[in-house]
């Protein structure tokens, strides 16, 4: 078993290095190289026709793509701690708010990065200016982050880390990186980030 990733900041490869470092499993990764266009490669269009990463190739050869379609080809395999949930309300409340930081940080966060960010001028067709609209639709998704974490709760779903505190975890790290910091008056998701990265986990 093996797996094909990325080195950070790209966030899909490290939301299965942190899934798999909080369950205490080992899998070997090969970085790709997506700057040198590794992700084209003939050999790599064959694992994930998409040229994505991450994507998880077991030992008879067969291919897993899709960073949640993989983290929870391992949550079977090893169900402890349990990171989707185990009552059908706390799965069901882990997959809204997987969704929720999924389209309301991550969608926009990805469009500022692939429309206005100098590194990926040489690599497609941009439209700077939708690109720079994402930087208030991030602030706003942040600020009314801020709102729902008011209530004191430690992570995105209550009292217990999640996928989703993971996937929300690796966005705003990314969106750092892409120059999109988290306001300063979000204060409640500054500390909620403080804790993600105190956890072992947040170095993978």
């Amino acid at each position: 078993m093996k797996l094909y990733g990325e080195a950070m900041p790209a966030p899909n490869p490290r939301r299965v290095r942190i899934f798999l470092a909080e369950k205490g499993v080992e899998v070997p990764e090969i970085r790709i190289g997506l700057r040198e266009g590794g992700h084209r490669s003939p050999e790599h269009l064959a694992r994930n026709s998409l040229g994505q990463v991450p994507v998880l190739e077991l030992d008879d050869g067969t291919t897993i793509s899709e960073t949640i379609a993989i983290c929870r080809y391992f949550e079977v395999l090893h169900p402890d701690p349990p990171l989707f949930g185990v009552s059908a309300l706390e799965q069901a409340q882990i997959e809204m708010w997987t969704r929720r930081m999924e389209f309301r940080l991550m969608v926009p966060v990805g469009m500022f990065w692939r429309h206005a960010h100098p590194l990926t001028a040489r690599l497609l067709k941009q439209n700077v200016e939708f690109g720079e609209s994402n930087r208030e639709v991030v602030e706003k998704a942040q600020l009314w982050l801020d709102r729902e974490l008011a209530d004191g709760r430690p992570y995105l779903t209550g009292d217990t880390y999640t996928i989703a505190d993971i996937t929300g975890q690796t966005t705003l790290d990314f969106a750092d990186f892409t120059g999109l910091s988290t306001p300063a008056e979000a204060k409640h998701v500054l500390a909620w980030r403080e804790r993600m990265t105190a956890r072992p986990s947040a170095s993978a």
